[in-house]
């Protein structure tokens, strides 16, 4: 079975999303746990959720983009 390079980096690019997805999960947790209001506490729980959300974005597209690469012609 012969893989796309495109289709190999989109599998590549999901493992990496799904990493970095898992850790910005844990550093939230870890933030939740900690109950902290001050403002570094802040700014970090909205940093850390922005870039969740952003690599959520990224992931959604990449699993969009493997759909499409899966229904295409070879």
């Amino acid at each position: 079975m012969s893989l796309s390079i495109d289709q190999k980096l989109i599998e590549e690019g999901t493992a990496q999303l799904t990493s970095e997805i898992e850790v910005l999960e844990a550093w939230l947790r870890e933030l939740e746990m900690l109950n902290g209001d001050d403002i570094e506490t802040v700014a970090a729980r909205k940093s850390y959720n922005d870039m969740l959300r952003s690599r959520r974005e990224m992931l959604s597209s990449l699993d969009q983009e493997s759909k499409v690469q899966a229904v295409s012609p070879k």
